[in-house]
């Protein structure tokens, strides 16, 4: 009997397989498919993504009304002292950028390193190149400000022994996860996911391997790492400490990459540092300063940041 449970649950089992071989086949093809899309769409000039971008935008924002009640409740209770004129600039503004962010994404999958040096400058890297060829590590705070995804070119200013990489949240869709994580990697840099991250950062630490490791921790945490609610743009805001712990535990110099956009498709990341003795600050104190540098930049353009996340859901 137990020989024929097996056997029943073997037939059972195959068709299913059969499905999943079926399921997976079709994702491998739809990935294909619209890599090649973007691909082919990314080798147009930007000038002509930036035409696209504008339509986009009458689409994006007129339309579709793409989270326009997220965006305006975040700028009503970021700016109360703003007129209603006032916000509704910043609101068309995001929404410009944001299209723009779109277009400046897809070049990303064919972008050559010549243009993308030419479009992403960096300054004050000279103390964070002696600190990695010293052996310690780094831990670069950002924000999803101006194009956070431009920055993967910055593995070129680097010493070559460094590990540079990026913390990431995999996107639910797999077609486009693997689309981005393309990307993120095209100029040398690593992609670790967000679970986990500690513990690949560690043995690089324990092997005596430096890195330098960026973080955008400007998102909604889950409730369970909820630690710390600083005031951020005019509200009690639970922010991520996790990237502080892994920083302390590291002894890694800590940086604020400050994040600015001259004109259309060019952009300059700044380094700021926090701290460089990060196991002697107090808990939540190279968190809080993050927050007060990501503050600072968002106000000086304000619709260069990504309003359309709902930030404040926790509260």
């Amino acid at each position: 009997m137990k020989n024929m449970s097996q056997t029943a649950n073997t037939v059972q089992n195959c068709p299913r397989k059969k499905a999943a071989s079926v399921n997976s086949v079709g994702r491998n093809l739809m990935s294909y498919i619209l890599f090649g899309f973007l691909y082919a769409l990314s080798l147009q000039p930007l000038r002509l993504l930036y035409f696209w971008s504008d339509l986009l935008y009458f689409l994006v924002y007129h339309i579709l009304k793409y989270r326009r009640v997220v965006v305006r409740k975040n700028l009503r209770n970021s700016f109360p002292d703003k007129t209603a004129a006032e916000q509704l600039e910043i609101e068309r503004g995001f929404y410009h950028w944001f299209c723009d962010w779109v277009s400046e994404t897809i070049k990303m999958t064919s972008i050559s390193e010549k243009e993308i040096n030419r479009r992403m400058k960096f300054e004050n890297l000279e103390e964070v190149y002696a600190a990695l060829e010293a052996n310690k590590s780094v831990s670069l705070y950002m924000g999803h400000l101006c194009n956070w995804e431009w920055i993967v070119s910055i593995p070129k200013y680097l010493p070559r022994k460094a590990h540079v990489a990026a913390i990431y949240h995999p996107l639910e869709n797999a077609t486009f996860d693997r689309l981005m994580l393309r990307t993120r990697i095209r100029f040398g840099g690593e992609a670790i996911p967000m679970g986990g991250s500690g513990q690949v950062v560690a043995r690089w630490h324990e092997k005596g391997e430096p890195s330098l490791v960026a973080y955008i921790a400007d998102q909604v945490p889950p409730y369970k790492s909820m630690h710390f609610w600083p005031t951020f743009l005019n509200q009690r805001t639970a922010v991520f400490t996790g990237a502080e712990k892994i920083t302390q535990s590291l002894g890694a110099e800590a940086y604020y990459l400050d994040m600015s956009r001259p004109k259309r498709g060019y952009y300059v990341g700044k380094m700021i540092k926090i701290t460089d003795h990060s196991k002697d600050e107090p808990e939540f104190a190279i968190t809080a300063k993050y927050y007060e540098l990501l503050e600072a930049n968002i106000l000086r353009a304000p619709a260069y940041w990504l309003w359309s996340h709902n930030r404040w859901k926790r509260v």
